[in-house]
């Protein structure tokens, strides 16, 4: 009779020995879920037609939140970064900056003027758009160049 109970209560004590992993796994999903949700890509467009100068003490850029990016073209004209937006007149373009500026403060970040000239382009065209930054409020100036020769 002893050794009945004893197998009884053996065999029970063995089922208790598995883990569910069920929680667990439901766990990783959330979590899994969560930060896909919550990471934001950043993908900075470049525009074929600007060819971007090459400079031997480039650094490749790290931080690319609150960018605003400018192309300037050899003839002298401004575009957007996706190329979506072609600027006339200063004014035009120190209300994109702006409201571009008031889109990064609203994340957090702080603005920064992205400009990819032209390699062929006059300074004068840069002069323009680094005015109409200082006008809208963005004092960091940031000019986009290579490293290498990307084979142009």
């Amino acid at each position: 009779m002893a050794s009945r109970r004893l197998k009884n209560f053996n065999s029970a004590a063995d089922d208790d020995q598995a883990v569910d992993l069920s929680p667990m796994i439901d766990m990783v999903f959330l979590l899994l879920i969560f930060f896909l949700v919550n990471a934001n890509m950043i993908v900075v467009q470049m525009d074929a037609e600007v060819e971007v100068p090459i400079a031997k003490n480039s650094r490749k850029q790290e931080d690319k939140n609150g960018r605003i990016v400018i192309n300037i073209y050899k003839d002298g004209r401004f575009k957007n970064a996706s190329g979506s937006i072609n600027f006339d007149s200063e004014e035009d373009l120190t209300d994109y900056i702006l409201k571009e500026k008031e889109k990064a403060d609203g994340f957090g970040y702080s603005p920064v003027l992205h400009l990819r000239g032209d390699r062929k382009a006059v300074f004068r065209h840069s002069r323009k758009v680094i005015r109409s930054s200082a006008a809208a409020g963005v004092d960091d100036v940031k000019f986009a160049t290579y490293q290498v020769n990307p084979g142009y």
